[in-house]
């Protein structure tokens, strides 16, 4: 048996370190001294230890690591299951970095030129179209900022399984609708819908008719930038909000982040106009 500083100074790890992961349940000595209080490890944990560290730099979480080590026993096929997603989500997150370095080297570029970090919201291209109603299977909840990657793919996930086990027929790209204006505490008011072919109990009916559009490219996109050029521009031209602002997600971010194609829809109420004026966009024959 080991004492718990010998454990540590074997493994590396402090005795706070070891004396938190026994209170979290993930490590427990493998004995305690009633008397004295002190922690006795075996040396067969060792490699418990080392798995522990292992798994802590690829990133996994303590939560993570407790589920594969303790409660699913550190089974091979477990580890290759878990180990294959995360090397899935750091390459992920490696393109990600990719679009970030190659970003700053376009902003450092144009500090140099003497132009500003940030385009001309002027520049940003806005149509007024019509949106045709269509069906929605829909995910409706409270999203905090943080948890919105984790939402995304959960919801998702859940609401494209409903559709295979269904035999529904998936009508238009999915899509968010973001019913709140600004956060809360607890949130902000956000439903994940598929647009579907069908009508059941699950779905409802999504009228937007007509939108201002703009197009968005890239997953570091300024999408702050693009919806105060919408409202801006709905105001300028005397236009109302008629709906929640959504976006439609026309290929997969987490295959290739940075070909993602983003749809970003503004439903507005189109205030009456006097003969011959001209509404100052684009025209555009909407969705078939």
């Amino acid at each position: 048996m080991l004492t718990i500083g010998e454990f540590s100074k074997i493994c590396r790890v402090s005795p706070k370190t070891l004396r938190y992961y026994e209170a979290i349940g993930l490590l427990q000595p493998r004995l305690v001294n009633p008397m004295t209080g002190y922690r006795f490890y075996a040396a067969d944990q060792l490699e418990t230890m080392r798995l522990i560290n292992h798994l802590k730099a690829y990133s996994f979480t303590l939560e993570e690591i407790k589920l594969l080590v303790v409660t699913l026993s550190g089974k091979p096929e477990d580890l290759t299951a878990a180990l294959t997603e995360k090397k899935q989500e750091l390459r992920r997150q490696a393109e990600q970095l990719t679009q970030q370095l190659q970003q700053l080297d376009r902003d450092i570029q144009n500090l140099h030129d003497g132009h500003s970090l940030f385009a001309n919201d002027d520049e940003i291209p806005v149509q007024l179209t019509e949106v045709a109603d269509s069906e929605l299977l829909s995910w409706r909840l409270m999203v905090q900022e943080q948890a919105f990657p984790q939402a995304y793919k959960q919801c998702f996930g859940t609401l494209l399984e409903k559709l295979r086990t269904q035999g529904l027929t998936m009508s238009w790209a999915p899509m968010v609708l973001f019913h709140d204006a600004q956060f809360s505490d607890e949130g902000l008011d956000t439903e994940f819908a598929v647009p579907v072919a069908e009508t059941t109990p699950e779905t409802r009916l999504f009228q937007p008719g007509l939108c201002l559009k703009t197009v968005v490219s890239g997953i570091q996109a300024d999408f702050a930038a693009v919806y105060a050029r919408l409202i801006h521009t709905a105001q300028v031209q005397g236009y109302h909000s008629s709906g929640p602002l959504f976006e439609v997600y026309l290929s997969d971010p987490q295959d290739h982040p940075e070909t993602l194609i983003t749809e970003v829809y503004y439903p507005v109420t189109k205030n009456k106009m006097k003969r011959g004026e001209n509404n100052g966009f684009p025209e555009n024959e909407g969705f078939e």
